[in-house]
């Protein structure tokens, strides 16, 4: 492959700086791997395209995991917090989860100015437009310009950039995110290589000024009054508000009656698009019924007007657009500063990757992010601190990292990817998890910490602090299964206020906790103690889960026995005896890993697993290995 000059050579080259490509980035770099981050635009470096916000419904889990491993996601959040909500409240501790507004700019700052200032790092505005590949392995990637840079490791990390098509009503145009330069040159060389892509779609809604929206018709949506924070134990500041209005059955018929000029209906939009997240045009439709729809009005950030409509992502003419928009109360008078978009990209089918987010095909090229098939900030940033990992690892000859389905949401989240593919935007949702009660926010550190310090991302102070909030917690469920409180008046009337009878005699506290609606923070209050927030929150859901986390980690030992027969890498199923030709056919073009993944695998049955564990045990006792 020829080019116009050669550029440095690099350990790993990643493609693209959205949230995906700085986590694997700053991964490598730190990792002490000579780490080249190649961005379309050094303006747009941690750029949010679509909502201000980190966390979520299953994604603030993943950002708790990011930071256990050494990512930079969450210690950027908390630096541009504008708002902190924990979703859920009311429910058990396995749901709840952070949710953050973020100031976009700040962010985006922050993020260039860490890319810019971590040893080992080059950033570099240069579009990638061809992976030079030899013997089946990554040897460099060249530029649009005609620069060859060598490299030992690549990572694809194209959010929705590749290939990007911007669709605003009967309007096309050749474009990445918020209307920047697509990388249209790229998925020829994929292709070429043997990588199989396939078309998704997603959209943002419109912004608009903030001092023509009418507030005081809406519902107001405060932050909590203790606001958590992702990286550390102490509450952060709220410093602005957001609201809540809704639809109505004049937005409906407007909707209704203009969808032959939507994209979405006429066949102009060919890529699939989020069943989590569609375009309020495809909620009226799919959705006859419901009266309204809630929509989020939420700042963009502290020194802008823009702000965000939630729930109102649409691909309509830009004059429907505002017609929509102005028949939402509070939003009459809106003044638009950015009109709503659909956008389609290239992806890749997931199948083709290891579990480490390499591609089976060719060596040192990995995949990460939207490029994936996954949607969100929070996916993408799981994905591309494991891509990053596993390429220096590679690099330094170590063993890679593989994380477990039963000890992180990422692993869920690589692994649905990988074994399941997707036919849409994958997104996370804590439902997608079967272990959810044991993979907590509260303890990411306690589950994935340990693999931060063996790629060396995890610095000698956060693990201290780590053992310390460990030890603490430890110590505080050892009290409450000793200490009881004694019997008299302040235990009757803790008894009497949850309606239970009063026991004239002493309880564990333990005991006590295990109750339904007793609280660690009462507890303290009659025993006469003082317990920081985050060991009382954390010793309170150990004990008062306990048996059902015990029940769950029954159920990941049972797992992990199929998870730890390995399958033969080259193994032609077809000859396998007994299996069905479909099965056969699933296993030879998904290639799991172990027992476990194959369960997994649309299509492979409960029969075909037990033909399976037959003909290892065959092959074990023959001799032969796995």
């Amino acid at each position: 492959m020829t080019a116009d000059y050669e550029g440095e050579r690099y350990g790993v080259a990643v493609i693209g700086a959205g949230h995906a490509g700085l986590e694997a980035a700053l991964a490598c770099a730190r990792m002490g791997v000579k780490t080249a981050l190649f961005t379309l635009t050094l303006d747009l470096v941690g750029n949010m395209p679509c909502n201000p916000s980190i966390g979520g419904t299953g994604k603030g889990q993943l950002v708790f995991e990011i930071d256990a491993l050494g990512g930079e996601m969450g210690r950027a959040a908390d630096a541009v917090m504008i708002q902190s909500r924990m979703l859920n409240p009311s429910k058990g501790p396995a749901v709840q989860s952070l949710r953050m507004q973020a100031d976009r700019v700040a962010y985006r700052d922050y993020m260039k100015k860490t890319a810019e200032h971590t040893e080992n790092l080059d950033l570099i505005q240069a579009e990638v437009t061809a992976i030079d590949v030899k013997d089946g392995r990554t040897a460099g990637v060249i530029t649009a310009f005609g620069g060859y840079f060598p490299v030992g490791a690549a990572i694809i990390a194209t959010g929705t950039s590749l290939k990007g098509r911007v669709i605003v009503g009967e309007h096309t145009r050749e474009a990445g995110p918020d209307n920047t330069v697509a990388a249209s040159r790229l998925s020829e060389s994929l292709s070429e290589n043997g990588i199989d892509l396939v078309r998704f779609k997603t959209g943002t809604p419109p912004r608009v000024r903030s001092d023509s929206v009418d507030y005081s018709l809406m519902e107001r949506q405060p932050g909590d009054d203790y606001p958590v924070m992702f990286t550390t134990e102490n509450p952060g500041t709220n410093r602005r508000d957001c609201y809540i209005t809704y639809t109505n059955p004049e937005t409906h018929r407007i909707i209704r009656e203009n969808l032959h000029r939507s994209p979405l209906f006429s066949g102009e939009i060919k890529g699939t698009g989020p069943r989590y997240c569609p375009s309020i045009e495809d909620k009226i439709v799919k959705f006859p019924d419901r009266e309204r729809h809630q929509i989020f009005v939420e700042p963009m950030g502290l020194n802008t007007e823009e702000v965000y409509l939630q729930g109102l992502s649409s691909s309509l003419p830009e004059d429907v657009q505002k017609q929509i928009v102005h028949s939402i109360r509070g939003l009459e008078h809106a003044v638009f500063m950015r009109t709503a978009y659909a956008i389609e990209y290239d992806c890749c089918d997931p199948t083709q990757l290891l579990p480490t987010l390499e591609f089976k095909s060719i060596r040192g090229l990995y995949g990460a992010g939207q490029f994936n098939g996954s949607s969100g900030y929070e996916e993408a940033a799981a994905q591309g601190i494991v891509a990053g990992i596993n390429a220096a690892l590679k690099l330094q000859g170590r063993e890679p990292l593989i994380l477990k389905r039963s000890e992180s949401y990422i692993g869920t989240l690589i692994d649905d990817l990988v074994s399941k593919g997707t036919n849409e935007p994958y997104r996370m949702m804590t439902s997608r998890s079967e272990y959810r009660l044991l993979l907590r926010q509260d303890n990411a550190a306690q589950r994935l910490i340990e693999y931060g310090r063996y790629a060396g991302l995890v610095s000698d102070e956060k693990y201290s602090a780590y053992l310390s909030l460990y030890g603490a917690v430890e110590e505080e469920k050892e009290y409450l299964r000793t200490h009881s409180l004694p019997g008299g008046e302040v235990l009757d009337s803790l008894l009497i206020k949850h309606g239970y009878e009063p026991t004239g005699a002493g309880m564990r506290m333990a005991e006590l906790l295990r109750r339904p609606g007793i609280t660690h923070a009462e507890l303290c209050a009659a025993d006469g103690r003082s317990v920081p927030r985050g060991v009382a929150r954390r010793a309170e859901t150990e004990l008062k889960y306990e048996g059902y986390i015990k029940k769950e980690l029954e159920q990941v030992a049972r797992f992990s026995k199929l998870e730890s027969k390995a399958l033969p890498a080259d193994q032609d199923y077809t000859e396998v005896k007994g299996i069905r030709t479909e099965a056969a056919q699933k296993l030879n073009k998904f290639r799991p890993a172990s027992i476990g993944q194959a369960s997994r695998i649309s299509g492979i049955s409960p029969a075909d697993i037990s033909v399976l564990l037959i003909w290892l045990e065959q092959r074990r006792r023959n001799g032969q290995n796995s």
